[in-house]
């Protein structure tokens, strides 16, 4: 690797967990742009949507869980596969965990080398990594859309199109106008593009937008309280995977090498999104990923531990 580490190496200070009331149904814990936690509370049953990374920091949502119901974590809804979204799940001891089709399709084809490139990535976010056992296979496959009913509430768990992965999942709370997106959408933190359908996803947060959500808990960033806040999130996640795949397209149209988009790209959104969480650390993956996708992988490639190096020194050397 470089002498220059990977931007999240650097990153050492634990967040400060918030636990929102969204509606006497929906809660969010949310770590100032860590990756955040759906939980869902039926009349029998509560369903945890993303994990946290390993089942020793799924405690700490339980112990949250706990201060509001006493009634079992039956479900756990992977929103989509990566690694820091789903290796908790055995901390939950659920009786099902959910995903979508291409969601189980991505842990065949690439969830050891995924989990090798976060746990690589991300050593703060994996905190008592020996505590995983192994990778997180769904119980229940669904195709498209399923609904559960957790007592007489009504839960939508659906695919609305691909954006972040192919298999990005969203639970809709209908009754309550409550929408967990996964990483589909992001509030003042970098989408991370890296396995991403950069031209699909714009569309698909237009079909988030049309169900009308109120309230929305994001991948990561605060909880969004009201439709303000929830457009504000549409928005900004839109803008920055528009004019980031844009300025892209733009420099491999012309002919120019990875390394040298990536440098112009950064220039260009560094003024308007640099602020927000994770941007150093997810840019040269998003542009490595906008290229493939402009010039000749309509699929993303897999990621390793090595790749992850290769890219990074070819990047930021």
């Amino acid at each position: 690797m470089s002498q220059k580490k990977f931007a999240s190496h650097a990153d050492v200070e634990e967040k400060k967990v918030s636990f929102d009331k969204l509606s006497d149904h929906a809660y969010a814990y949310t770590a100032e742009g860590d990756p955040n936690t759906g939980i869902v509370i039926g009349d029998d049953a509560v369903m945890v949507i993303d994990t946290q990374a390993t089942p020793v920091m799924a405690q700490d949502v339980i112990r949250r869980i706990r201060t509001v119901t006493d009634k079992p974590i039956r479900y756990v809804v992977l929103s989509h596969y990566h690694a820091v979204r789903v290796l908790g799940a055995a901390g939950y001891k659920p009786e099902h965990v959910i995903a979508s089709r291409d969601t189980y399709d991505l842990i065949v084809e690439r969830g050891e080398a995924d989990m090798k490139s976060e746990i690589a990535r991300f050593p703060r976010l994996f905190r008592a990594v020996e505590s995983v056992p192994g990778l997180t296979w769904p119980t229940i496959v669904f195709e498209k859309r399923m609904t559960l009913m957790l007592g007489k509430l009504r839960v939508e768990i659906m695919q609305v199109g691909r954006g972040h992965t192919k298999g990005d999942t969203v639970v809709w709370l209908p009754d309550d106008r409550v929408l967990f997106s996964g990483d589909l959408v992001e509030f003042d933190a970098t989408p991370y593009t890296g396995d991403a359908y950069l031209q699909d996803w714009p569309a698909t947060l237009d079909a988030i937008a049309a169900l009308g959500p109120e309230k929305l808990v994001p991948g990561r960033g605060a909880a969004l309280l009201n439709p303000a806040q929830v457009k504000a999130g549409l928005d900004g996640t839109r803008a920055f995977v528009t004019e980031m795949f844009a300025a892209v397209r733009d420099g491999a149209r012309a002919g120019k090498d990875l390394r040298t988009v990536y440098r112009e790209t950064y220039d260009r959104l560094k003024p308007t999104f640099g602020h927000w969480v994770i941007f150093d650390h997810c840019l040269p993956f998003d542009v490595s990923r906008a290229y493939d996708e402009a010039t000749r992988y309509p699929d993303p490639r897999i990621w390793t531990a090595q790749r992850d190096k290769d890219m990074w020194q070819a990047l930021e050397g």
